[in-house]
């Protein structure tokens, strides 16, 4: 076992493909008593229809740590940046199939 190892230090690789990120512009959040569902999305202007980009899912545990991770980056960057302005942006009907919506 290395030091790195005994130390509780995960080694974690980021493949290329992986490292080149893939954009959204939403994300649409669905949970049921196990699990958070978080899809991505990008939506295109003048484009009616788009398809999610990439699926996560988590545990509630991991929802909340990431809720929390989160919080904390960005009143990081607010803070070497200033304030993130959230845009009033008109609401989005979501349709999933024929009957689903979200």
């Amino acid at each position: 076992m290395s030091d790195n190892q005994s130390q509780g230090q995960i080694n974690i690789e980021l493949d290329e493909t992986v490292a080149d990120g893939i954009y959204s512009n939403l994300a649409i959040i669905n949970h049921s008593a196990s699990e958070f569902v978080l899809d991505y999305v990008t939506l295109m202007p003048g484009v009616p229809k788009a398809k999610v980009k990439s699926r996560i899912i988590l545990t509630p545990q991991h929802a909340k740590r990431l809720l929390k991770a989160l919080g904390e980056n960005i009143h990081r960057f607010e803070m070497a940046h200033g304030e993130i302005k959230d845009s009033d942006q008109p609401q989005i009907p979501l349709n999933f199939g024929p009957t689903g919506q979200a």
